[in-house]
């Protein structure tokens, strides 16, 4: 299969190309300066040209904070940019796979029960970013029926800026850090979504909304402490709270991503991921 990867030159669209290739697929990946999505009719004449059977796309305004700022700006890509591709896609008849974010809840389990999100649960952004992902959805189920949006939740891998390289980092140059125990969601390794994406662009037919996941959930404290746990790295991982740490954009207190799709996005626990992606890390450096 001819698959179309945009915004491979980030970090989940470098892992989606690699695995595509892996997968035995012929992988056009196009990064920003080869293919801004943006610009409607660039994206039209290079998706007719490339004649792809399936399309991923992984190009993204990703600055949550920025987006504050700049909505318009993360709109031209994530909503209006997206739409563009998604009806490129609709006019040569080939599947388009989006992948979308938990940024679209506001995370708030009130109740006290702490069931996680699924597909047909009521959206509503706390910030720009989400705002601008939510849109993109839109625009994508307006396009054509052959499509997948996936969600996915805190994302981790080579590649590109990321929480586990940033722990990494503070890890090295001090003996104890701050991290908040009041935000709650699914660590997501790139390696493991990749591949479920490549599958999700094979499954013709199977459209709509799905969510990426494996097992379990934690706060950003705990994953902190498995980290260094898992790296062997003496910093101490200190409870703190959102509060504590004020950012431009409003984070949703509890956003694991659960599903009620048959058959479901499933993938490996996510200590799994931080595994696999730690050893990659180590075997890179050797």
């Amino acid at each position: 299969m001819r698959l179309l990867v945009t915004g491979a030159g980030g970090m989940l669209g470098r892992a989606v190309s690699d695995a595509g290739r892996r997968l035995g697929h012929d992988v056009i990946a196009l990064d920003r300066s080869e293919l801004d999505i943006a610009d409607a009719a660039n994206v039209e004449r290079l998706v007719a040209a490339a004649e792809p059977a399936a399309i991923v796309n992984c190009a993204a305004w990703t600055d949550v904070d920025g987006a504050e700022d700049h909505e318009r700006q993360a709109l031209a890509v994530n909503g209006d940019g997206t739409g563009n591709l998604a009806r490129a896609a609709a006019q040569i008849d080939a599947r388009m796979v989006h992948v979308s974010t938990d940024y679209v809840f506001d995370g708030d389990r009130s109740a006290g029960v702490d069931e996680p999100w699924v597909e047909s649960d009521p959206v509503g952004p706390l910030q720009a970013y989400g705002r601008t992902k939510l849109a993109g959805e839109h625009a994508v189920a307006a396009a054509g029926d052959e499509h997948a949006i996936v969600r996915a939740a805190w994302l981790f891998g080579a590649g590109g800026p990321n929480f586990v390289e940033t722990m990494l980092a503070l890890g090295s140059q001090r003996e104890e850090i701050d991290v908040v125990t009041d935000q709650v969601g699914r660590p997501t390794w790139t390696g493991h979504l990749a591949a479920a994406l490549v599958e999700m662009a094979e499954r013709r037919g199977d459209t709509g909304v799905f969510h990426a996941g494996g097992e379990g959930s934690c706060s950003w404290n705990e994953f902190a402490l498995e980290i260094f746990s898992i790296a062997d790295v003496s910093c101490r991982v200190r409870p703190t709270t959102s509060d504590r740490f004020p950012r431009p954009a409003r984070r949703p207190a509890y956003s694991v991503l659960g599903t009620e799709r048959e058959p479901p996005v499933l993938l490996p626990p996510w200590r799994e991921g931080l595994r696999a992606y730690l050893s990659q890390r180590t075997q890179v450096a050797g």
